[in-house]
């Protein structure tokens, strides 16, 4: 008569499976039976993969989880992370006069846009040089400011945005150029 070492006495750390004349150990998901065939180690799924996780795998007994970083959420897959758009969500300290504006993983607060003299503010991101002003001889007409984020990790060289001259103004002549903030040589224009 087979004796049922699973009953008996029960050599498996996990789950034993009755065989004629011996057993067999098995192991739950997430755990793999060691060289002895009776004892059950956690598996480390976060290292079989880099890919498991958009973020951060974190091992955990017989499974893993993933977290994202702060200022992101983690989506209904469980391995992707989103943005938390705080301009969106109202969830911000910038002050009346500044404008919210999102990055990846925070915000921040931007100063409203003041036209330099000779130049006059005609809108919340335009300033116009009048032409009746003997100081706007040489000046651009508009100058229109924008903002925008550039994520860090994109492949160089990289085209970020695009401008174009219009034809509005007969005898206008355009000049493109980087006016500051390019001292490390970091951007260029085409």
């Amino acid at each position: 008569v087979d004796v049922n070492e699973c009953t008996s006495e029960n050599p498996c750390t996990q789950t034993c499976v009755n065989t004629y004349g011996s057993f067999l150990c098995r192991c739950e998901p997430g755990y793999e039976l060691e060289a002895d065939g009776v004892n059950c180690s956690d598996m480390d799924e976060c290292s079989f993969s880099e890919f498991l996780c958009q973020h951060e795998c974190v091992n955990g007994p017989g499974s893993y989880y993933c977290i994202c970083p702060s200022g992101y959420n983690l989506l209904d897959d469980s391995r992707s992370c989103q943005d938390i758009n705080e301009c969106e969500n109202r969830n911000f300290t910038c002050s009346p006069q500044q404008t919210c504006f999102n990055i990846p993983g925070e915000y921040k607060c931007l100063d409203p846009v003041r036209c330099e003299e000779p130049y006059i503010q005609i809108n919340e991101n335009r300033c116009m040089c009048p032409a009746e002003n003997a100081g706007c001889r040489d000046q651009p007409f508009t100058v229109l400011y924008r903002v925008m984020d550039m994520v860090s990790g994109r492949s160089v060289p990289s085209d970020i945005f695009q401008m174009q001259a219009t034809t509005r103004y007969p005898g206008a002549y355009y000049i493109f150029q980087i006016k500051s903030g390019n001292e490390g040589r970091e951007f260029y224009m085409r």
